[in-house]
């Protein structure tokens, strides 16, 4: 036997329920629409910081990436859900590359650094021969 109470609605808390969901409807003019649509701009994957500290952690070393990201990211912004995922997927990203390129020093294979994204493209290339 459960000590909690029911969480049975009455009748007419199911009525309220209904009379409030038909109020709040989220914007209904055409400016507030405009305005809804420009938020993710603002602050989501979308927008200007989120696009620079994007470029920022993929110009970094592996081994330098979660220390740019703390360098480049306010204390608000790391508390942003978009921005702090971004940090964790390019800290892992940095730790594996880090790993894959240990793995190939310990075989022999290292054919060159891939330090910087803009050198990661060759690397790829070559690798693939």
């Amino acid at each position: 036997m459960s000590l909690r109470p029911s969480y049975v609605s009455s009748p007419a808390r199911l009525a309220a329920n209904r009379r409030n969901a038909r109020q709040s409807t989220g914007p209904r003019s055409a400016r507030g629409n405009a305005q809804s649509r420009l938020i993710r701009l603002r602050d989501g994957s979308r927008s200007r910081l989120f696009q620079d500290l994007q470029w920022t952690l993929m110009a970094s070393p592996p081994t330098a990436v979660a220390r740019t990201a703390r360098r480049s990211m306010t204390p608000g912004l790391a508390a942003h859900p978009s921005f702090a995922e971004l940090g964790r997927i390019f800290c892992q990203a940095g730790v594996e590359a880090v790993l894959t390129r240990r793995a190939l020093r310990e075989e022999g294979n290292e054919q060159k650094d891939c330090f910087y994204a803009n050198e990661a493209t060759k690397c790829m290339k070559t690798r693939r021969r």
